[in-house]
Order: C-alpha cells, then structure tokens, then sequence
C-alpha cells in the first residue's frame, strides 16, 4: 500500500461556525479570522494505492457551482484535484473506487461535473462511489439544517451513473469492509459519517474528516456549529481521541491547510496535539 496526499483546493468559513459555542478569543489562538470573522480551510484527499485499486477519499467541492456560491467561501490558492493527482502520476481515470466520508458537498462536489453540454456527469469514468446506505437516505431526504450542504447536482447523478455501492452496518467500528480497510462511524456531524482507517507501514492513519476537521479542534468541547447532534459529537469525540490516543493513530486532517498529519498526547488539559507531520516527512 502506499498513500498519498491530494490536495483538492482552499477555502473560507466562518470561525464562529467552526468552532460553534467555543469563544473566538480562545479557538483564534490556534485558527485566526480575518476581517469577516473568517478562517482559513483546505480540502485534502487521501489517495490510496493498493495493488490493482486506486481508492480516493473525498473529492472537494469541484467546480461546477455558479459564481454566486462560491463567493461564500472565498477560495484561495490554486491548488486542484487534477493538478494534485497528475503530480503524483495519475489521472481521474485511473481510481477505482471514490469513498465518501459523507455527502455534504466539500466532501464529494468534485465527483460530478457538468460536461460541454452542460448534462451532469460522474468524473470518475471507471470508479465504484461508496456511501453509507443510512447516509445515503439521509441526504436524499435532507432536513431543513442540512438540506444548503446536500446538493442534489453533486448527489443524485451518482445513483443515476449506475455506479453506486452502499455500504451497511451500526457499530462503531465496521470491520472486514468491502475496501479491505476497517471504519469508524459516527453520527453527531451527520448520520454514518465514516472515517477509514488504514494499516499502513506497522502505522495506523485515521482520515479524520470532520470529527476533527483541524488540529484547532482537538479539544472534546471543540465541536462544529454545523454538527446535526453536537451532545453525541462530543461522546464520539471523547471515545475516538481516547481509542487514538492509547493505539497511537496517525490523524490526517482533511480540512487544515497548514497541518496534514498529527499524533496525540495526554496531558493535564486532555488528549492534545503531540507533533505535527506531513504524510511523506512522516513515512520517508
């Protein structure tokens, strides 16, 4: 197996979102605002190499939205998807598989395009698109909190494509997966999001999705003003920084564009942020 890091693209959200309850004066010291109250964020993918499967974690949020919504998150830089993949040596064609976390649209907008006839379209001509089948339901059938963040465009010709698959299962940890690698579930964000979790080089490398979207959210009371059920987000939290702590997980943070790969500690405040890493600093 090898991993690779794909960076998907910069943007902004409000801190006061990200950091819901929390005071600026204390999430700023480690995610600071600016003029608009807004912080800095990243989608970064995770590419996984494994004999003849290509697997992508998440996609970003794409291109494909009108001018309108994208001057809400005021996206910065120029990285991409395609340029991220081509630097690694690999093109769209080449993944076999996509996997969700979840389906809200910075998280799988990238999947789907609209081609020169403006027909919706899946980017990954040769790839099976995995999402939880209570998720599934979820954001086909979005509430009135989520209904903005599941865009049916981004969503629904997935299922048209013909190339869906669903996975199932309520435990916390879903073992023996169809992508040969073990999930984490959790529920307060958004109903089964999943975390993979990967064995790799006597290592294992969590993607953290948005459990713990930056290292600024490492505190257990750190929880997002976007989570659906922010009391079980903080019971998910605890219980997974605890698991991460004593088995010694690798996090990679899908969402901080100045911290790719972190391990823990804990220390009198709680679980903490031990060392800071980049996935081919870390595994030389």
């Amino acid at each position: 197996m090898e991993l690779h890091s794909i960076a998907c693209g910069n943007f902004k959200l409000d801190g006061g979102a990200m950091f819901g309850v929390v005071p600026k004066v204390l999430w700023e010291r480690t995610n600071p605002a600016d003029s608009k109250n807004r912080i800095e964020m990243c989608s970064r993918s995770l590419l996984i190499e494994e004999g003849s499967r290509l697997i992508l974690i998440d996609t970003g949020m794409g291109n494909k939205q009108n001018e309108k919504f994208f001057s809400h998150y005021d996206r910065w830089g120029t990285d991409n998807l395609d340029q991220s993949l081509r630097e690694k040596g690999f093109h769209r064609d080449d993944v076999t598989d996509v996997f969700f976390t979840h389906l809200h649209f910075d998280h799988c907008g990238d999947a789907i395009i609209r081609n020169a006839n403006g027909t919706l379209e899946p980017s990954f001509k040769n790839a099976v698109f995995w999402t939880h089948e209570d998720h599934w339901r979820w954001a086909t059938q979005p509430n009135a909190r989520e209904r903005a963040s599941f865009l049916p465009e981004n969503i629904l010709p997935i299922k048209e494509s013909g190339q869906l698959q669903l996975l199932n299962g309520n435990d916390f940890r879903l073992e023996n997966t169809a992508l040969d690698f073990d999930i984490i579930l959790v529920n307060g964000h958004t109903e089964k999001q999943m975390l993979p979790l990967l064995k790799y080089k006597n290592k294992t490398v969590v993607f953290a999705a948005d459990l713990i979207p930056t290292a600024g959210h490492l505190p257990v009371s750190y929880v997002m003003g976007y989570d659906t059920r922010p009391l079980l987000s903080l019971k998910e939290k605890n219980r997974f920084l605890k698991l991460a702590c004593k088995e010694d997980f690798l996090l990679f943070l899908e969402h901080d564009p100045y911290n790719e790969l972190i391990n823990l500690q804990l220390t009198d405040r709680g679980i903490r942020l031990n060392e800071k890493h980049t996935l081919s600093s870390f595994f030389k």
